[in-house]
């Protein structure tokens, strides 16, 4: 009688998956992320005249937006590759990924129930490491062209600022722009991200958000787990490993929703507000540039996949009218009352309801009169 070479082999990689503990999505998303951002090229360092010029500008943008806002800004800046900004945003994102992971694993246990035992340990393994799978490979393209963790506005848990380099330097040289304009500019989105985005309140409140949308992607991962599922007891798995995409096939994120309305008018008055300072804080030190708006706009628009799929993790879109909302929010807000209004985002109660987008005096009355302010 001959012995299955195989007989033994799946069991093994469950054990040894069961043994790795609760943390191996997040050790199997940082194995991937940063094989991702490492790229072809192997993410080489930043030249030092590029890293010191960027050190020698920051302490000047850290005044300017400290002014804006009445507050000290620390003027502290790390100049990294992509797989450090990778390895940061995996840090940043991971307890706001904890309830998705929570969930797949009730997902898959659930659809383990009932299958064979082949099945029913798959489906329960499977479960977070699809869910790393899916964070690694989202942190690694992330961190392809983004400049710094500003470009997705979600709750910090450490005020260190960073900004690729090279990203910016590449940005520069594609759209034939002024170095330090480009430098500038995304040292004013991150000083001011940072500053926002770590006050405990308005963290608290954006966690909040978050976790309603949060809870609608993960129900888009149960429809991923179960169709996997089906395609393993149906034999379907080498049209898979020959079309992967074909599992996206008919499953959709959540589109128009409480949840979805609401981080997506927080999360885009935040982007609105990050550009509106950034730009001033430019033309303040070298004059309208209109050539720097157009290529941000156009790069937002076209060339950010990484930093959308990013934001499409949990629940927030980057794209469509409530970005042009936020900006119209912004703009008629700044010509009002400037843009130090919107030191109210440093409030638990300062950002704004899908209604106050688009209704921004109903917003300023609000904040004004709020106890808080």
């Amino acid at each position: 009688m001959t012995v299955n070479p195989f007989g033994d082999m799946f069991g093994d990689i469950f054990s040894l998956l069961q043994q790795q503990g609760p943390d191996a999505w997040f050790q199997t998303a940082s194995q991937l992320a940063l094989n991702i951002a490492r790229g072809a090229d192997g993410d080489p360092n930043a030249e030092p005249v590029e890293r010191q010029r960027l050190e020698e500008l920051a302490p000047l943008v850290a005044r300017h937006v400290g002014a804006l806002f009445d507050v000290v800004v620390g003027e502290d800046i790390d100049a990294v590759n992509r797989s450090a900004l990778t390895a940061a945003a995996l840090e940043q994102w991971r307890p706001l990924i904890a309830p998705m992971i929570a969930r797949g694993s009730d997902v898959a246990t659930g659809l383990g129930e009932g299958t064979n035992e082949l099945a029913a340990q798959m489906a329960t393994v499977m479960g977070p490491l699809f869910a790393g799978f899916q964070m690694g490979s989202v942190a690694g393209h992330f961190s392809e062209r983004a400049w710094s963790l500003a470009t997705l506005p979600l709750p910090r848990l450490s005020p260190r600022r960073l900004l690729v380099v090279n990203n910016l330097a590449h940005f520069a040289q594609e759209w034939s722009l002024e170095r330090d304009e480009v430098y500038v500019f995304a040292l004013a989105q991150e000083f001011v991200a940072s500053l926002i985005l770590t006050q405990p309140g308005t963290s608290d409140a954006l966690r909040a958000l978050l976790l309603d949308s949060v809870n609608e992607v993960s129900a888009v991962q149960g429809n991923l787990l179960e169709r996997l599922q089906t395609m393993m007891q149906q034999g379907d798995l080498n049209d898979l490993m020959g079309d992967p995409a074909s599992l996206l096939d008919g499953i959709e994120l959540p589109d128009d929703s409480p949840a979805t309305r609401a981080i997506n008018a927080a999360s885009a008055a935040l982007l609105a507000v990050f550009d509106a300072v950034a730009f001033d804080v430019t033309t303040a030190l070298f004059g309208p540039r209109p050539a720097l708006r157009e290529a941000h706009q156009r790069h937002r628009l076209s060339d950010a996949r990484g930093e959308d799929a990013a934001a499409a993790l949990f629940g927030v879109a980057t794209q469509g009218p409530h970005h042009d909302e936020a900006r119209h929010f912004v703009t008629t807000l700044a010509e009002q009352h400037e843009l130090a209004v919107f030191s109210a985002f440093l409030r638990v109660d300062g950002l704004p309801s899908a209604d106050e987008l688009a209704a921004p005096h109903a917003w300023f009355e609000r904040v004004t009169n709020s106890p808080l302010a």
